[in-house]
């Protein structure tokens, strides 16, 4: 049930969520592989992570550089999903569809290309672990690109679920927490949105990375998991 000597694969593992689950994994004996778009974000990375850990730079939306990826990877048990930049947080009116498209693109179509390359890779027994989020469920003035983004992402880890087995396939859906995905908000707006949502949450605390994590972990040791949407958010939809 553990993921001693089995061998992960974090695209988007070198910040926040990511790389607390590569964290994470490392911790239990995996063999943890981490990827990100920017040179620099692996190389901070790997002075975090224990001795053993391979980084390498990736673009999610680029297909050749993903086949690439994984034929350099060779076979692995566990493929996660966190990439993305910082939230889209605008309202109808003021989103340019470009900027929808390109959020959409790293998200979205980034998360089903890398499925589609590393599937093939996962040795028996293994999962995939999406991300999602509540914006989905509990959706505020200008959530609507995220919204809608949360919404086909579950959408596809059902489909996938059923597509791909005996591969698992699971999602993640955390609430507000305190990553640098936030950093497109000014700073003081940021601070209030962590003090609020804290005081707001039945948990009475922000998220942490390595809080929600845990579900991650748990969907790769979980064998009798797939198809199944974790969220994990202090119970912030319930308020």
């Amino acid at each position: 049930m553990g993921l001693q000597d089995q061998r992960v694969v974090v695209v988007g593992g070198t910040s926040g969520i990511g790389l607390a689950v590569a964290e994470g994994a490392a911790r239990e004996g995996a063999d943890v592989v981490v990827a990100s778009r920017r040179q620099e974000n692996v190389d901070a990375a790997l002075k975090v992570l224990p001795e053993g850990a391979r980084g390498r730079v990736l673009d999610a939306t680029d297909e050749e550089a993903v086949r690439g990826f994984f034929a350099e990877v060779g076979g692995f048990d566990h493929l996660v999903f966190t990439a993305g930049d910082a939230l889209l947080l605008e309202t109808v009116a003021e989103t340019r569809v470009e900027a929808a498209r390109r959020f959409l693109d790293t998200r979205l179509f980034g998360a089903y290309t890398v499925v589609q390359q590393g599937v093939g890779s996962i040795r028996p027994g293994g999962s995939v672990v999406l991300t999602t989020g509540t914006a989905g469920q509990r959706p505020l003035p200008g959530s609507s690109v995220a919204s809608a983004l949360c919404g086909a992402m579950e959408s596809l880890t059902r489909a996938l679920a059923v597509e791909l087995a005996p591969v698992r396939v699971n999602v993640v859906s955390p609430g507000v927490v305190r990553t640098d995905l936030w950093r497109s908000l000014p700073e003081a707006t940021r601070e209030e949105l962590y003090r609020s949502s804290a005081e707001s949450l039945p948990v009475g605390r922000m998220g942490e990375p390595a809080d929600v994590a845990e579900a991650y972990l748990y969907l790769m040791r979980g064998g009798y998991s797939t198809g199944s949407v974790v969220v994990v958010d202090g119970g912030g939809t319930l308020v």
